[in-house]
């Protein structure tokens, strides 16, 4: 089974720098998981690696598309999936590193995407529904019925897993288990989280915003307006929706900043929350602790070695 190596977390925990380590320790090429460091141009607002960050670790998934372009979870799973068997194939170690929570949990855990039918959709909301009506462990118990070896890897409580099963054998009428890539997942992976006091984080999310504009932020934002701004598939980015009002004469500049800063901090608590709930991780804290990474590396070395 192919091994790959996840970074994840909140914004502004370090994620770039302990990658781009990793990949030097570890001979790894690093495929970003992040959902808008994908558009060409902006670069300020994305906190996008600079070609100096890199320090000659290959990465991908980085300047692939045009801000008029759409890019969905489907599409990163598909262009990781061949990254992941390319990377490999060099001898070398896949590294994912990003805070899009959902690209990494549809690569990680085979979600159904893409090309999904307005019925396909129906079973889905159907089941969330049923599951809410029935409770638990009466769903997993009609999954017991429908496929016994299924349920009995799923626990109760995993009512996500629990849908998925029943979504995959009412769309396909095979078992879940009779998909073995599908009920032990595709990838042998590892995934380091990284996170810190909230405080902290809120406080670095703030400095990182105060940065981005002595970068040039308010051209990016001015540029991407004049490409179509929230009418184009990566206008509605965190740092730059916040501007378009400014842009326009709406608001001042320190509202605009202060929306900024809120909406980022927001999103580093949804992304920790998610990261939490849903994924499998091993937390640490660099930043108040740098030894851990150390620690980091001691488990990346034993999980290979094993």
């Amino acid at each position: 089974m192919q091994k790959v190596l996840g970074i994840v977390g909140p914004t502004a925990v370090g994620k770039t720098t302990l990658s781009i380590q990793l990949a030097h320790q570890f001979n790894g090429e690093i495929i970003s998981g992040d959902s808008m460091q994908v558009y060409r141009h902006l670069d300020i607002g994305t906190a996008k690696v600079t070609p100096t960050e890199m320090d000659g670790i290959v990465h991908h998934l980085i300047n692939i598309k045009d801000v008029t372009e759409r890019y969905s979870a489907a599409d990163f799973v598909a262009d990781a999936r061949q990254l992941i068997n390319e990377i490999t194939n060099r001898g070398r170690l896949p590294i994912i590193a990003g805070g899009t929570g959902f690209y990494l949990q549809a690569l990680l855990d085979n979600l159904v995407l893409g090309g999904d039918s307005d019925a396909d959709q129906s079973i889905r909301a159907e089941l969330h529904a049923h599951a809410e009506n029935v409770g638990n462990e009466a769903i997993w118990t009609e999954l017991k019925q429908i496929d016994p070896q299924a349920a009995a890897q799923i626990p109760v409580n995993n009512v996500r897993r629990v849908i998925r099963a029943l979504e995959v054998y009412q769309k396909t009428g095979h078992r879940f288990s009779d998909q073995p890539q599908l009920m032990a997942g595709q990838y042998d992976t590892l995934l380091i989280g990284l996170n810190a006091d909230r405080k902290l984080v809120y406080d670095r999310i703030n400095q990182r915003v105060d940065l981005m504009f002595q970068a040039g932020l308010l051209d990016e934002a001015r540029w991407l307006l004049e490409q179509g701004g929230p009418t184009v598939a990566a206008g509605k980015g965190i740092g730059y929706r916040e501007l378009y009002p400014y842009l326009s004469g709406a608001i001042d500049l320190p509202t605009a900043t202060a929306k900024i800063k809120q909406d980022s901090r927001h999103y580093a608590k949804r992304q920790l929350t998610w990261f939490r709930n849903k994924m499998n991780v091993r937390w640490f804290n660099v930043i108040e602790h740098p030894e851990a990474r150390k620690q980091i590396q001691q488990t990346v070395s034993a999980w290979l070695t094993k």
